[in-house]
């Protein structure tokens, strides 16, 4: 369909096109167009986990770097200060993962819930791994547990999926905040 006269495409309202409305918002995010292009194939050939620990903190959004482990800001998050604590070494799994990765992530993670609660007052957590695809792994090739800030007025784990999650810092501001509050070893 093109306007009289012209080549142009012609101008179609919003409330012209097809669809039923629903009750939900909308949040355009085309930062998140290159995560979806890339597709699995690339994040194997290209691991996030792998490439972060060779970049600086604020390009690799790292937070603390370990031994066997490090710490960084879930490029993706659910909430401000969302948090990824890794293993340097591509290992899909928690079974597959040594001792001392183990214990690593574990204190990290620990020191990550104080670093959270000091800097954003949160009162609660979600931690976790999803292990494998069919788990909702995004990078399920290589381990990484979650650590997620909650506060009593968080509706439910999954806000962005039901309605418009509103992120109130960037995250160059969150690292370098964590990174602070990050007590040296």
């Amino acid at each position: 369909m093109t306007d009289a006269g012209t080549s142009e495409p012609a101008s179609v309202p919003s409330s012209e096109y097809a669809g039923v409305p629903d009750g939900f918002q909308r949040l355009w995010t085309p930062h998140r167009m290159a995560y979806i292009q890339a597709g699995a194939d690339a994040m194997r050939a290209a691991c996030p986990f792998c490439a972060a620990p060779g970049k600086t903190d604020a390009d690799g959004l790292i937070v603390h770097r370990g031994t066997s482990a490090y710490v960084l800001l879930n490029l993706f998050p659910y909430n401000s200060g969302h948090l990824l604590v890794c293993p340097y070494r591509h290992v899909a799994t928690y079974d597959l993962a040594t001792t001392e990765e183990t214990q690593e992530i574990a204190e990290f993670t620990q020191t990550a819930m104080r670093a959270l609660r000091a800097v954003s007052r949160c009162d609660g957590f979600n931690i976790g791994m999803n292990q494998g695809a069919v788990a909702g792994a995004g990078v399920d090739e290589h381990l990484h547990q979650h650590v997620v800030p909650r506060w009593a007025s968080d509706a439910n784990f999954f806000p962005i999926i039901a309605r418009t999650k509103a992120l109130p810092q960037l995250l160059g501001d969150v690292r370098e905040t964590l990174a602070a509050a990050w007590p040296a070893y």
